[in-house]
C-alpha cells in the first residue's frame, strides 16, 4: 500500500489529523486495496476476527464497503478474560451496523486443551494471552479456507512500529489494509465513514489477560506514541528535540526507539542464512 500521510511540520510538526480530503482518499485506496488482494487471491470474500475494537470496526467497514456485505465474514472469539461490552459491540458491529454473517466461537476451550497438551506454560501470563490470539488467528484460517476467503487483518501503523501484536497471532493474516494509518488516524477515519463515537473513541485492548489496556502496557497515550513515531522513528528527528517539542521526558522516546528496533523481527520474515555459494 503506497504510504501518503505526511506530518505538517509547516503549521505544527505534531499534528497527524487527517484533512477532509485526505481521509476520503485514503477511504478509496484502502477499498481498492482490499478488492485488489482479494482479486489477487481468486476468492470474491473475506474473513475477520472482531473484537469490538476500533481497528477491526473500521476494517470491517471499509470491507463491507470494498466487497459488500455478502461477502464479509465476521468471527467474535470471546475467552475468559474478554470483557462482555466489547464481545458485545462485535455482534453489534456485525448484526446492527454491517449486517454480514458471523459467528460466535468461544476459544477457552481450545485454550484449555493446548495447555492440557504443554501443561508447563499454565500461568505464564503472556504466554497464555498470546495463545489465546494464536488461537484466534488458527480459526479465522480454518473459517478462510473453509469459505475460500481471504483473512483481513487490523494492524495500524503504531502498532507495527513497535511490535504491539502476536507474531503468528493477529500478526498472521493476509493483508492489513489500515497498516498505513497511526492509531489517532484510525479513529478519525472510522468517524468520517460513519463508526459511533462511542467505538471510536472506546479505549484500546488487546485484552491478552483480565484488566489489560493497551495505552497501560506501553506507558503512553497514543496520541504521545504516534507524535514519537511521526518525528522521531520515521521523521528522523532526534530523541532529545523530540522529547522537547512533545513536552515529554527523552526516556520515553529511547523505550519507544528501542521497542521499534526489538520488534523488527516481527516485521520480517523467517530469516535463513545466506546463500552459501
Amino acid at each position: 500500500m503506497a504510504e501518503t500521510t505526511t506530518v505538517r511540520r509547516a503549521d505544527d510538526p505534531l499534528d497527524l489529523t487527517l484533512s477532509t480530503d485526505e481521509l476520503d482518499a485514503y477511504r478509496d485506496h484502502i477499498t481498492s486495496f482490499i478488492t485488489e488482494q482479494v482479486d489477487a487471491a481468486g476468492t470474491d470474500s473475506a474473513v475477520m476476527g472482531l473484537s469490538g475494537g476500533i481497528d477491526s470496526t473500521l476494517t470491517s467497514h471499509l470491507a463491507v464497503e470494498a466487497l459488500g456485505q455478502e461477502n464479509v465474514y465476521g468471527l467474535v472469539m470471546p475467552s475468559e478474560v474478554n470483557q462482555e461490552a466489547n464481545m458485545s459491540d462485535a455482534e453489534r458491529i456485525a448484526s446492527e451496523l454491517l449486517g454480514i454473517e458471523y459467528d460466535v466461537v468461544e476459544i477457552e476451550p481450545i485454550v484449555d486443551a493446548v495447555l492440557d497438551g504443554f501443561p508447563a506454560a499454565e500461568g505464564d501470563q503472556l504466554a497464555v494471552g498470546n495463545l489465546r490470539v494464536r488461537c484466534r488467528a488458527v480459526l479465522n484460517y480454518l473459517a478462510a479456507n473453509h469459505r475460500d476467503a481471504l483473512v483481513l487483518g487490523t494492524g495500524n501503523k503504531s502498532e507495527a512500529l513497535v511490535g504491539y501484536f502476536t507474531k503468528y497471532g493477529d500478526g498472521a493474516v493476509d493483508c492489513h489494509p489500515i497498516a498505513n494509518l497511526y492509531k489517532g488516524q484510525v479513529r478519525q477515519l472510522a468517524k468520517h465513514v460513519g463508526v459511533p463515537d462511542d467505538l471510536a473513541e472506546k479505549t484500546a485492548s488487546a485484552e491478552m489477560w483480565v484488566g489489560q489496556t493497551d495505552e497501560a502496557e506501553m506507558g503512553l497515550d497514543y496520541s504521545t506514541l504516534d507524535s514519537i513515531l511521526a518525528l522521531h522513528v520515521e521523521g528522523g528527528v532526534s530523541a532529545s528535540a523530540t522529547a522537547r517539542e512533545i513536552g515529554i521526558n527523552e526516556a520515553a522516546v529511547e523505550r519507544i526507539t528501542e521497542l521499534y528496533a526489538s520488534s523488527k523481527h516481527k516485521r520480517a520474515a523467517p530469516p535463513g542464512p545466506d546463500p552459501l555459494y
